[in-house]
This record gives structure tokens, C-alpha cells and sequence, in this order.
């Protein structure tokens, strides 16, 4: 098979004997001499360049794409006989690595600490003696109780990090029971957890279900000391009542990984916002195990088993 290989990812086409591997640029659309692929796999293309990809690749069976969400890939059309399997697992350690560090980030106050280094002033109410758990703020993550909203992969993986650091987990999905060893519960019980939240985690994907789940309401019911931490995507937050409970004090601090519209408009009240930190969509970036995904992929295609990741195109 005819296998078209990305520029933006480490897979060595050596893995792939047997094969005729093309590696492309995956920054324009796959060149015409290359319609007759059977196979693409896709990463870091534009959503224009994906779609005229999608047009020329008129015998492409496999699309192996390496992002966790497949909106893009359904998106830009791709024939409806080709088989779409996404990259779901390869990002779990880099994203919970990154919503640790941002956890972090708040709970130990280096924002405060990092503005009293840029006046050049010793902050005697950051270091020195201090209560272990004050009851305005939450400085450590020892007994703190965390949310995790979305409790897949990443969210589990996520929950024993902050368990070896002493925390409390509960997991937040569609279906309330165990999950990995941890409590988990559904989002319409969250008026009974959300007051009692010292770190809520969103990993949600983007969906009709979960537009702007984090929404005015719900922030109000968590307690002024909380801290919210969002790696999953933009759309999952009601941006303008995150400014708001910002703004007004009633929760703690911010930190978000993603933003409603990327990149984020230089005009946005979220870079104002006080007490929030920002990164740009940094957290994944990173497939982990993309070469063992597609192989898997490639046999199912070949001997008729079944896929990992297959998306459901109905």
C-alpha cells in the first residue's frame, strides 16, 4: 500500500516495511502525483490544505489521524469508504503532565510569586510560616479535594499524579460509579460536589453536549478559595463568566490551556483577566506511540480486524 507519512511527525518509514511510504509536506496539500494513496496519516495540516487533501485522495482507505478529537479530519470531507481512526492515548502523558504543572502553578502562588520577582520585592506573606490549610485560599494540593471533569485516559492518569501528591480525586463523566479505582459522577450531580471543590480539572472534549459546560451557574457554586484549570478545550468554558468570577473574586484563580477562539484575539478580556494564567495551547503537541497506533491500524485494514480509534461516521 501507498502509505503518505506527515513531515510533522517521527514515525520512521522504516517501521513500515512492505510498504510504499511518501513522506509530505503536511503544511500544503498532498501533491496530485500522490492522489493514488491508500493510506494518510494526518498532523498539523490546516483545516484548507486537509480539505483539498481530502478531494485528490480519491482511493485513500485508511485516514489515521494523530489528535485526540476527530472535528477536523470529519470536517474537510474525505471520501465516505475510507476508514478514520484518531489518536486518542497518544497525548495522555504531556497533556496530564501539563494540567499537573498548571495545577501546580496556582496552588504553590507562583503568579504572585513571579510579580513580587519582577518588583524585586521579598513577599514575606508567600514564604515564612504559614497554615497548611487557610480556609480563604487552597496552597497545597495535600487533602485538597480535585474534580476531574472528563475522566478518560488523561483524566485517570491525571488523578494518580495528584494522588501521590496527596490529594482527594473524584471523576466527573456521563456514567456515575468507578473508574480506575476512583469515585465518579455524572455532571448533573454536581450541585452536590462543586461546593466542596478546592482544583476543578475540565479534559472535556468538544461536543453539542459539552458547549460551554462550565457555565455561569456552576461557577457560582464553587467556593471562593477554588481554582479551575481547563486542558481540554475552549468551547467546554463560558469565557465571559470566567472573567466575571475572575473579576468578582468569587473563585481563586485560573489557568487555561485553550481558548473558544484560536489564537486568542489580542482584544480578549481574558488576557486582563486577574488571577488567571494562560498558555497557548501548549499541553499536547506531542503524540506518544503514533508508530505502534498506525501499524495496529494497518493490520486491521489489511486482515479485516478491528480498528483502534475508529471514529463512527454515521
Amino acid at each position: 500500500m501507498k502509505i503518505l507519512i506527515p513531515d510533522t511527525t517521527d514515525i520512521d518509514p522504516t517501521d513500515l516495511t512492505d510498504h510504499e511510504v511518501v513522506r509530505y509536506d503536511a503544511a500544503v496539500p498532498v501533491p496530485a502525483e500522490h492522489a493514488d494513496a491508500e493510506v494518510v496519516v494526518v498532523w498539523g495540516t490546516p483545516p484548507d490544505a486537509l480539505q483539498e487533501t481530502a478531494r485528490r485522495l480519491s482511493r485513500v482507505q485508511l485516514v489515521q489521524a494523530l489528535a485526540a478529537g476527530p472535528d477536523s479530519v470529519l470536517e474537510a470531507g474525505f471520501r465516505e469508504e475510507a476508514v478514520i481512526c484518531t489518536g486518542v492515548g497518544l497525548h495522555t502523558l504531556p497533556v496530564a503532565e501539563h494540567a499537573l504543572a498548571l495545577m501546580l502553578h496556582l496552588v504553590r502562588q507562583l503568579p504572585a510569586a513571579a510579580r513580587s520577582q519582577e518588583e524585586h520585592s521579598w513577599d514575606p506573606r508567600l514564604g515564612g510560616l504559614q497554615p497548611l490549610h487557610p480556609e480563604d485560599r487552597v496552597t497545597t494540593l495535600l487533602d485538597a479535594h480535585v474534580l476531574i471533569w472528563g475522566f478518560g485516559a488523561i483524566g485517570q492518569h491525571l488523578a494518580g499524579l495528584c494522588t501521590a501528591l496527596g490529594a482527594r480525586v473524584t471523576g466527573v463523566a456521563r456514567s456515575a460509579g468507578e473508574r480506575g479505582g476512583y469515585p465518579v459522577v455524572t455532571p448533573e450531580q454536581l450541585p452536590a460536589h462543586l461546593p466542596g471543590t478546592d482544583v476543578l480539572v475540565l479534559i472535556l472534549p468538544h461536543d453539542p453536549a459539552t458547549e460551554r459546560a462550565l457555565n455561569r451557574e456552576r461557577l457560582d457554586a464553587l467556593p471562593p478559595r477554588a481554582l479551575v484549570v481547563n486542558v481540554g478545550r475552549g468551547s467546554t468554558v463560558d469565557e465571559d463568566a470566567l472573567v466575571d468570577a475572575l473579576d468578582a473574586e468569587s473563585i481563586a484563580g485560573a489557568a487555561i490551556d485553550v481558548a473558544a477562539q484560536e489564537p486568542l484575539p489580542a482584544e480578549s478580556p481574558l488576557w486582563s483577566a486577574p488571577h488567571l494564567t494562560i498558555t497557548p495551547h501548549m499541553a499536547g503537541g506531542r503524540p506518544i506511540g503514533a508508530a505502534p497506533l498506525l501499524l495496529e491500524n494497518l493490520r486491521a485494514l489489511a486482515q479485516g480486524g478491528a480498528y483502534t480509534n475508529r471514529v463512527n461516521r454515521t
